[in-house]
């Protein structure tokens, strides 16, 4: 089966589903968007407000500034795959509960094995805590590569954090100018 029809088939089952009380109240499930060839993915922790209307991944004002850090290092949107760690927008945008977590997490390893990325970038604390299982936070390992079960990570803050705290907006263009050295150097998409 062709990636993208593949893709679409976790979609579907995503939109689908109802296995938690997120499905309750949204308007629709965010399953990610871009190349099903992407070498780079980036996993946010969950839709906002306008995901949740758009049914897309990153298309509110934190988005807006992860797509200026993606063309300040050469990058367009369409080349990566973007996804989070829940589909369903948590009511008020509180962060996800950890059993949400868990019952999405199939979705996301599936979409990672399909993908296969060579570079998975977590954005924030809920994506670090839940693709590296670890218990330190974005703070302490933003912008430096991890190996772990045979993939690497190179975790960043999530662009919200820039838009609450104007001092981490230099953090976050270091950082991907990190990430671009490291795309080049391992000849990933650059």
């Amino acid at each position: 089966m062709e990636k993208s029809a593949a893709l679409e088939k976790i979609a579907l089952k995503i939109r689908a589903c109802r296995k938690c009380g997120l499905s309750d109240e949204r308007i629709q499930a965010v399953p990610g968007d871009g190349s099903p060839s992407a070498s780079l993915m980036m996993v946010g922790e969950g839709p906002g407000r306008q995901e949740d209307e758009e049914g897309k991944p990153f298309v509110g004002a934190a988005g807006r500034l992860l797509n200026e850090l993606l063309v300040e290092i050469g990058l367009a949107r369409e080349e990566i795959y973007i996804t989070n760690v829940v589909k369903c927008r948590p009511p008020g945008n509180r962060d996800p509960l950890p059993g949400e977590k868990e019952i999405c997490l199939p979705y996301l390893r599936e979409q990672v094995a399909l993908i296969h990325p060579r570079l998975i970038c977590p954005l924030g604390n809920h994506a670090l805590s839940t693709l590296l299982k670890t218990e330190e936070t974005i703070s302490r390992m933003h912008g430096r590569a991890v190996l772990k079960g045979g993939l690497v990570f190179f975790p960043l803050y999530h662009p919200a954090a820039a838009l609450y705290n104007v001092n981490l907006r230099k953090t976050m263009e270091k950082d991907f100018a990190n990430l671009a050295e490291l795309l080049k150097k391992e000849r990933i998409l650059l």
